[in-house]
């Protein structure tokens, strides 16, 4: 297996608690955003936004993030379809995270795929069972 497809399917827990620190020093200039379903209230993922993604997110009316990994912006949907309408933009009391209300306008959520092949409706597919063990909720 993969190293990618062992973090995304695996049972093993790898939480990456240097994320952070990694966008710090990489000198990233974000807030980190919740992306919450507008209608059920589940949380679909969480991405990071720097200031254009984030007055694009306004702007276009739908979800639009900074990829650290990848460095450029990232209109979630732009090549899956699974795009990500806007209805509510939130901040916290700090002024340092967001909270994306939204609703799908594609099959899914998450760039991982169930079993079967279909989209997954959450990046929070999985539930810890203990401090090393996961399962697929």
């Amino acid at each position: 297996m993969s190293d990618v497809n062992a973090l995304e399917e695996g049972l093993t827990v790898q939480l990456d608690f240097d994320k952070v620190a990694t966008i710090g020093r990489a000198g990233h200039q974000v807030v980190p955003v919740v992306l919450q379903d507008a209608d059920s209230g589940d949380v679909l993922f969480i991405g990071y936004a720097n200031e254009e993604a984030y007055r694009q997110t306004l702007a276009r009316g739908s979800a639009v993030l900074y990829s650290t990994s990848r460095e450029e912006l990232w209109h979630k949907g732009a090549t899956s379809g699974d795009v990500l309408d806007l209805v509510e933009v939130a901040v916290n009391c700090e002024q340092n995270s967001l909270l994306y209300k939204v609703r799908k306008a594609g099959a899914g959520v998450c760039h991982t795929r169930n079993a079967d092949g279909t989209t997954r409706q959450t990046c929070y597919y999985r539930s810890v069972d203990d401090p090393e063990t996961l399962r697929f909720a």
